[in-house]
């Protein structure tokens, strides 16, 4: 048994494997590095990476030198090796590994094809076209298949076998046999003829030759293995993509001279100009200038932001206007793009507990296969039919029992469905997540940033007789602008917004839980609570003092404004629903899901934020911890509970839910504690989030049925001789093409709501 150091005392890293040409040799290097003392392995063969937890005192170059020793290559992240670039779609061109699978499969078919056309059309049997069938199938079988057969013998090495050892058996008999026919029985002989055979039947074994059997199997499989890793390149270069969204370099600020350095020497507090069409180097503030960025390559949103000083701005987003001065908060592995990239990487080298099942079932597949086709030999043998068809049927079961598509059908579906909800802005951060939005009923939504916009704005102004709404507001706004509070500071952009610059206050005073007061343009001004006003023995008309009470009810905040020894009018101002709620709740209805309001606000403010959304149910005056207490209630009630929010008092209960959502825009605690992260503000994306999950979820499961059915039906079918083996290395390879074809469906997931 292994002993497993405390977390503070373990290291983690990625190996890149190579070499590994089934969900079986993924197996087999997973149990290598499990046996090793206190590390913790998992193997993903979609991925081609290996990701390996283990104590601090073990070198990870013998984590190398044990995927080695198993006849596999591995190798540290080239992002972590020196002077090595990260990798970029465009290598996938220069990949040897694909090239070389190009070059055999391309002499593969030039020379298997006049091979089988002679042996499926009987018109073309010449004299001699046995020997001219030998001398093209021989390349085939010994030089396009030699991956197979290097790869059979180190498993053999090593006692294992995996679906190399299937391929390298079917064609190396199948080929042994033809030289045996060919050079001892009677198969070698001028004018000699067989006919093409869906099924098997009974003949002279020492009189066939099975040359299109082998180098048309190897044909198909090398052609199914090309396509499955050109797939598996596509699929990952959504993420590839994201990480090449960071800029280069950088034109950093020092002594108000431009200096031009690499994007790795930039600190955090470093001053950096963008220049209008440049990416943002990195996350920052805006020191100085406005402009509208584009940050639709890592959000998904197309609506360019405005920013101004003050703003918090991300790294690879695109600025699309004005001259920016950046100060640098974040940089390097810290940064919300190097964040996002790592979720999804992680998201994608996990596995969810049915693939699991299908790495156990694909781990003792290959060697129960090697039986079925002794078997399958002895009792043709023993039924009385010929040597020939025996060894057929045997060399069918060989070459159609292969677990590939088993192996592939849920990592090419995570792959791509991942990567597609990371250009999306949608972050899923482990496949068991999946299972979970299959089963959310119920979503339970925090009000503050989530619904709403959760900042004030002003949403009425409400003059006295006599007095127009621009003098209201610019006494008012000039006042509370000098004030920190968030109300006075909606009032303040407000007036600034509708009036323009605003004159600056004298003798501005802050009356603790009253108000504010001060001079505007020699003007005394009183800016607060209604009873702050009174104090002063200004009264509000009838009139506004109705309209007043009538908003408070509605749970909406007002505040009274005076000068010149009389009150003047109210602003009424209120955290407002973002323009995408109502659309959003009305989607999450449409998949299924009852939405409930979750607040820490008064019942009169929930209340008339839930019939503008169209909520029916609302949870109001929940302390923090009282959230997660409604989450409990709700599962003991039996329901299957989704959360949705955004800040640090969320975090408990998003733990808590069965599936926790935060909004990107939240804080860094909600984010940790959630399962799926919205990069965006915008809460149709919990939507997108959840129809992207379950889509991922169908297509696995789809896979999952294919592969399973595949092998399930086409074991019988061969060992009864009902399949040719070369129909069967044709349908084995097509199994593993259609799993990563469907997985790659998802590359065209669309939101809802896209324009």
């Amino acid at each position: 048994m292994t002993t497993t150091a405390p977390d503070h005392d373990r290291s983690s890293v990625e190996l890149e494997i190579g070499g590994m040409t089934c969900a079986s040799c993924a197996n087999r290097i997973e149990k290598k590095l499990n046996k090793l003392d206190g590390v913790t392995a998992t193997v993903n063969y979609a991925t081609e990476k290996a990701k390996v937890s283990f104590p601090e005192d073990v070198d990870p170059a013998s984590l190398v030198a044990e995927v080695e020793k198993a006849g596999y290559t591995a190798a540290l992240p080239r992002a972590t090796r020196e002077g090595t670039p990260p990798a970029s779609p465009g290598d996938e061109d220069r990949d040897p590994e694909l090239l070389a699978l190009r070059q055999r499969l391309i002499g593969s078919v030039v020379l298997t094809i006049p091979v089988i056309a002679m042996a499926m059309v009987p018109a073309l049997q010449f004299t001699y076209w046995q020997w001219a069938s030998l001398t093209l199938a021989a390349p085939v079988i010994v030089w396009a298949a030699w991956p197979f057969h290097r790869a059979a013998w180190v498993n053999l090495r090593h006692g294992t076998a995996t679906m190399d050892t299937l391929i390298s058996m079917g064609t190396s008999a199948a080929f042994l046999w033809s030289l045996y026919a060919l050079f001892f029985g009677t198969a070698g002989e001028p004018g000699m003829t067989h006919s093409f055979e869906f099924t098997i039947a009974p003949s002279d074994g020492a009189a066939n030759i099975y040359l299109e059997v082998g180098a048309g199997v190897t044909m198909f499989i090398l052609a199914g293995r090309y396509f499955e890793k050109r797939s598996k390149r596509r699929a990952g270069a959504a993420l590839r993509a994201l990480l090449e969204l960071g800029a280069k370099d950088v034109a950093v600020l020092r002594d108000d001279v431009e200096t031009r350095i690499p994007i790795d020497d930039l600190v955090a507090g470093d001053v950096f100009v963008v220049r209008p069409g440049e990416r943002i180097a990195t996350d920052g503030v805006v020191v100085s200038g406005s402009s509208a960025v584009d940050a639709s390559m890592l959000t998904g949103e197309s609506v360019p932001v405005e920013v101004s000083p003050g703003a918090a701005v991300t790294g690879a987003t695109v600025n699309a206007g004005g001259r920016l001065v950046v100060r640098a908060t974040r940089v390097g592995s810290d940064t919300q793009l190097a964040q996002m990239a790592k979720l999804v990487e992680e998201a994608q080298t996990g596995k969810a507990e049915v693939q699991r099942l299908a790495d156990r079932i694909s781990g003792v597949f290959v060697p129960i296969a090697i039986g079925i086709a002794v078997v399958t030999l002895g009792a043709w043998l023993g039924a009385g039919f010929s040597a020939s068809a025996a060894f057929t049927a045997a060399v069918a079961v060989l070459v159609i029992a292969c677990p590939c598509a088993l192996g592939l059908a849920t990592p090419t579906a995570l792959l791509v469905g991942t990567g597609r909800g990371a250009q999306m802005g949608i972050l899923i951060k482990g496949p068991e997540v999946l299972e979970s939005t299959r089963r959310v009923d119920t979503v339970v939504l925090d009000k503050t940033g989530t619904v709403t916009e959760g900042r004030m704005t002003v949403v009425d102004v409400v003059p006295e007789p006599g007095v127009t709404r621009d003098e209201l507001l610019r006494f008012a706004g000039a006042l509370e602008d000098a004030s920190e509070h968030p109300i006075a500071q909606a009032i303040a952009r407000a007036a600034t917004a509708e009036v323009g610059a605003l004159p600056a206050p004298e003798d501005f005073a802050n009356v603790e839980g009253k108000g504010v007061q001060g001079m505007v343009d020699g003007h005394p001004v009183v800016v607060g609570r209604e009873s702050f006003l009174t104090e002063w023995s200004l009264a509000l008309s009838p009139d506004v003092a109705a309209r007043k009470t009538r908003a408070e009810t509605d749970g909406t905040t007002v505040v009274a404004v005076g000068w010149d020894g009389a009150a003047r009018g109210v602003v009424m101002v209120a955290d407002t629903v973002k323009p995408t709620s109502a659309q959003a709740i009305a989607e999450l209805t449409g998949i299924g899901l009852t939405p409930i309001l979750l607040t820490g606000d008064n019942t009169a403010v929930a209340e008339r934020i839930a019939a503008e959304v169209g909520i029916a149910r609302v949870v109001a005056e929940v302390l923090p911890e009282g959230k997660v207490d409604v989450i409990r209630d709700l599962q003991g009630d039996g329901r299957v509970v989704a959360m949705v929010g955004d800040g640090v008092n969320d975090a408990p209960a998003l733990a808590q839910a069965d599936l926790g959502l935060s909004m990107g825009t939240g804080t860094d605690v909600a984010i940790e504690a959630s399962d799926i992260t919205l990069v965006r503000g915008d809460l149709r994306s919990a939507v997108d989030a959840i129809r992207l999950s379950r889509r991922t979820l169908g297509t696995i499961k789809v896979n999952l049925f294919w592969a399973f059915a595949y092998n399930a039906a086409a074991i019988p079918l061969a060992a009864f001789g009902m399949l040719n083996p070369m129909l069967a290395g044709a349908a084995m390879a097509l199994s593993s093409v259609f799993v990563v074809s469907n997985s790659l469906r998802l590359r065209r997931f669309r939101s809802a709501h896209a324009g």
